[in-house]
Formats: structure tokens, C-alpha cells, sequence
């Protein structure tokens, strides 16, 4: 699986930081990108086992994605994941304590299926990583500046 990280450090404790970033039904208000959400799970929390419905704007076109939280470390990170278009993707947001409050730091990766997917992943993939960083960068800059914001 190709992946990528990329880190923010923000001026909040990382328990504002973890309420921040697992309140789901908060996140269109939050990250900048995403313009809805729903659940799919019927409930309110978030742990494994949450599933939501995310549409958001990538690379200025609106994608929905089915996610799903596959692993938790509470308060310290989760992983979501999804399949589509014949690849799986999987990111994982971790929160760390810093000096100046809390580092976030996501690393997505994908993962293409069979082998004409994988040779053109390898190449066009390449064209999309820098792009891809922006992306989460944008995200992490989103959430910092409404943490910070709210403490």
C-alpha cells in the first residue's frame, strides 16, 4: 500500500483535540471539504463500527465515499476505510501530546486491486500524491484553526 503523512501541530490540549475530530455529525462544519454527511450506522457516537456516508470536494469534484472506522485507539487514534473504484483506502488520524498541545498527524494510503489498476496506480498515482498532501494538509489547517478557535 502507497502512503503518505502529513502532521499539524495545534495549540490545544489532545483531549479537545480527539472531541474535535470524532465528533462525525460536526465534521461539514469543521474540514472545509466535506459538505455532508450521514450515518449509516444509526447511532451517535464513534468508535469501530461507525459508518457514514461523506461527500466531499476532490480535486474540485464532489466524491461519496462509504466510511467505516475499523480500528480505535481512544483518544489516541483511529483508522477509517473504504473500497471503491477497485481500490481500498485506509486512513489513520492520530493525536499526540506536544509541548505547545497536540500533534495531529494523518497518513492515507491505497491500495489498488489487480494488475492493470496496480501499473497505472504506480504512474498516475505519482501525478496525485502532491495534490493528495495538499489535501490533508488543507484538512489538518481546518481543524487546527476551529480547535483553536474554541479553547
Amino acid at each position: 500500500m502507497s502512503e503518505l503523512s502529513v502532521s499539524r501541530e495545534v495549540a490545544v490540549s489532545p483531549e479537545a483535540l480527539w472531541d474535535l475530530i470524532t465528533d462525525l455529525d460536526r465534521s461539514p462544519n469543521v474540514i472545509s471539504a466535506v459538505t455532508s454527511i450521514k450515518r449509516l450506522d444509526g447511532g451517535s457516537g464513534f468508535g469501530v463500527g461507525t459508518r457514514w456516508q461523506e461527500t466531499r470536494l476532490i480535486f474540485d469534484r464532489e466524491a461519496t465515499e462509504v466510511l467505516e472506522v475499523t480500528e480505535m485507539d481512544p483518544g489516541r487514534s483511529y483508522t477509517v476505510e473504504t473500497d471503491t473504484d477497485g481500490a481500498h483506502y485506509r486512513s489513520v488520524i492520530s493525536v499526540e501530546e506536544t509541548p505547545a498541545g497536540s500533534m495531529i498527524t494523518i497518513t492515507f494510503g491505497a491500495e489498488s486491486g489487480g494488475t492493470v489498476s496496480k501499473v497505472l496506480a504506480g504512474t498516475i498515482g505519482k501525478l496525485f500524491e502532491g495534490g493528495t498532501r495538499r489535501a490533508l494538509a488543507q484538512d489538518l489547517e481546518d481543524i487546527a484553526v476551529v480547535a483553536e478557535a474554541t479553547t
